[in-house]
């Protein structure tokens, strides 16, 4: 049997698999696995699944994976994301569409001790949003504020989803974690100032009036001892890597010893709990990606094997396709495809046959992949599967339905990809600190 027809009916049926409903990982590994057999055998199809997914998972780069995962649980259980809404409240309250404010940046402050966009959303749709609605903010801004705020934790560093493209795509770890901190600030400011138009423009949906009452100086200062865990925690992940105290491995792991320190000296021994709860949680998440993660190597072997992926690089230059022109469509798919799969699925499924492709043009492939990992975090907004939307509706009060969540989201999605439209056109807004790092 043709080895490029082999290929093609393996991705036939992967999304046929998908289409049934079968998880992910179970439908990468089936597809790829029995492709390999039909075109190398199936005692070289086995071990050769066996040894991609056996380096995979063993890859000492992986090691910050469970590890983030564990320090956003803990961070979303130990009161972290209160304090910092609080703090902040304070300090931009008093602005019309404050609370709001407070909200996205909250977000972007807690992004820097969880790498979970899912875990961002839900923690402060049960903090921000049943406050923005006491002050008169109406339901879908509320939470819409606080499922597309929630992106941005999956882009400040720790995140989880740019660890699983680096080690899919085979790039560095370190490097596109600290490319996500230009596009995360970014879209801090853009939907920042988007709160701040909607709520001058139409004053209604934020209550007509300042959200909260006048701070003074002293209650802002002492509202800012409440960040001294983010302060920490910061200082220890970007401080230790910039320094080159040590690596992004070695920093998870500082960073996860500190964040139990840190719970346990302020609330106690009576959290051990908590922590318990918590690495039951983390070892659960961590091997669902894993399993996707062993998929998706064994699907990519594939499509090597198969000759799909030359294929498609040779179809790509008899198009004579511009690296723009391949850039701008990629996302266009990218963000079809988050209408009905998450974000881990559109990776390990898509970035076996795109990376070959994107290492034919010059791109910069850190910054290639940041705007593909941007693109593809749009899909956790969008209907109907968007699932940071859904986290969100989980924990709403029981007057808000889902429908409305997706329409409170609408503005927040064209914010968006104004947000991506900027970092294409102007790519040191994610290499410039890459950059400062390789020259460190």
């Amino acid at each position: 049997m043709d080895p490029i027809f082999v290929g093609i009916l393996g991705a036939a049926v992967l999304l046929v698999f998908i289409a049934m409903g079968i998880p992910i990982g179970i439908a990468l590994l089936v597809a790829g696995f029995f492709g390999n057999v039909a075109i190398l055998g199936f005692s070289p199809a086995l071990w050769t699944t066996v040894g991609s997914c056996f380096g995979r998972i063993t890859n000492p780069a992986f090691l910050p994976l469970p590890l983030f995962i564990f320090l956003g649980l803990l961070a979303s259980t130990g009161g972290i994301s209160r304090n910092v809404f609080d703090s902040l409240s304070l300090l931009v309250g008093r602005i019309r569409g404050g609370l709001g404010i407070a909200t996205v940046l909250s977000c972007a402050a807690f992004g820097t001790v969880c790498g979970s966009s899912l875990v961002t959303a839900s923690v402060f749709a049960r903090v921000s949003a049943p406050e923005m609605r006491r002050h008169g903010y109406d339901k879908l801004l509320a939470y819409g504020i606080c499922s597309s705020a929630g992106v941005i934790g999956m882009l400040i560093p720790p995140s989880v989803m740019a660890i699983v493209f680096a080690m899919v795509a085979e790039l560095s770890v370190g490097e596109l974690l600290v490319a996500g901190t230009g596009p995360g600030l970014l879209l801090t400011l853009i939907f920042s100032v988007g709160i701040l138009f909607m709520a001058y423009k139409n004053p209604a949906l934020v209550g007509g009036k300042a959200d909260v009452p006048k701070a003074t100086w002293r209650q802002k200062i002492a509202g800012l001892k409440m960040f001294w865990p983010i302060f920490i925690l910061t200082a220890v992940i970007f401080g230790g890597v910039f320094t080159g105290a040590f690596s992004p491995e070695e920093a998870s792991a500082v960073a996860a010893v500190v964040m139990v320190l840190i719970i346990l000296f302020t609330y106690g021994p009576g959290r051990w709990g908590a922590l318990a709860n918590v690495t039951l949680d983390t070892a659960s998440i961590t091997a669902m990606i894993f399993l996707i993660l062993m998929g998706a190597v064994v699907f990519s072997d594939l499509m090597v094997t198969s000759g799909v992926a030359s294929a498609m690089i040779s179809l790509v230059s008899g198009y004579q396709m511009s690296p723009w022109v391949f850039l701008i469509a990629l996302q266009v798919v990218y963000l079809i495809m988050g209408c009905f799969l998450d974000s881990t699925s559109i990776i390990c499924i898509t970035i076996p046959l795109v990376m070959p492709i994107a290492r034919t043009f010059s791109f910069d492939l850190i910054w290639f992949s940041t705007i593909c990992i941007f693109t593809i975090e749009i899909g956790l907004i969008t209907p109907p599967v968007g699932l940071n939307v859904y986290a969100v509706k989980g924990v709403a009060e029981s007057d808000v339905t889902l429908e409305e969540v997706f329409r409170g989201v609408l503005p927040f999605f064209f914010m968006e990809v104004l947000a991506l439209a900027v970092m294409m056109i102007f790519p040191p807004t994610i290499t410039y600190l890459v950059d400062f790092m390789r020259v460190k």
